[in-house]
């Protein structure tokens, strides 16, 4: 096993991991220059109103999802059940998020029925639909699926900033710096009915994949920064999240 997997195995390196990691986020937001968000009126609506929806992102674009939230909100989001997936879950437990254990590969169904309680009780759910594993920026049909069953709607976000890094990760993760100009873009709700048939479930699916290339295009260009392209399309796109 390598030493990292052998490291993030250990409960006290852990956590003294995912608290540096909480630590250095809130150090991006709070040295951040300026922080815009545009479409911010579209989450507002529902939290105003109380109705729960599902975020979407891209898995390369977690980093600063925390403060894409309104805290008054509960919110879970659906994380893999690896070593990996818990140390994102325990970073974001910092900032007040619910987890959901659980992926497609394992878990996947007790993570599903878990997700359309939180739904169905008023708690939106958080679903990074290309992963855990890829491919990079293209959606899976699960979150189509949560959002059918919990006759809950779909809207996309994404983050960028002025200056960061890109690792060389599947999913090309992006690592804001400190002392950046950042975005959230937020695009519009995309909804699914309950009888909705495949055909019209993989318009959805294609429709927020398009949606969600489309706001994380424009968050990196409106601080200055090129696009990440995503990975060849799969054929047939198979279902993913995170």
């Amino acid at each position: 096993m390598k030493l990292h997997k052998r490291l993030l195995r250990n409960e006290v390196v852990r956590g003294v991991l995912c608290a540096a990691a909480a630590w250095y986020i809130r150090l991006v937001w709070a040295t951040g220059r300026r922080w815009r968000v545009e479409g911010g009126d579209v989450p507002a609506a529902f939290w105003r109103e109380g109705r729960p929806f599902i975020i979407a992102f891209w898995h390369g674009r977690l980093l600063m999802m925390p403060y894409c939230w309104n805290n008054s909100a509960a919110v879970n989001m659906l994380i893999s059940e690896h070593p990996d997936g818990q140390f994102i879950a325990r970073t974001i437990g910092h900032f007040g998020f619910g987890t959901v254990a659980g992926s497609t590969r394992r878990g996947g169904a007790s993570a599903l029925r878990a997700m359309l309680r939180a739904l169905k009780s008023g708690d939106c759910v958080g679903i990074t639909p290309d992963g855990p594993r890829g491919p990079r920026m293209r959606a899976g049909g699960t979150i189509v699926e949560v959002a059918r069953l919990a006759r809950a709607p779909m809207v996309p976000v994404a983050f960028a900033t002025s200056r960061r890094r890109v690792l060389g990760t599947w999913d090309r993760f992006v690592v804001a710096l400190p002392l950046s100009r950042g975005v959230f873009v937020w695009g519009q709700p995309i909804s699914v009915a309950a009888d909705a048939a495949a055909e019209t479930r993989e318009a959805a699916r294609r429709a927020l994949e398009d949606a969600l290339n489309a706001v994380t295009r424009e968050a990196d260009r409106l601080v200055g920064q090129p696009a990440i392209e995503p990975a060849a399309e799969a054929a047939p796109a198979g279902p993913g999240v995170s």
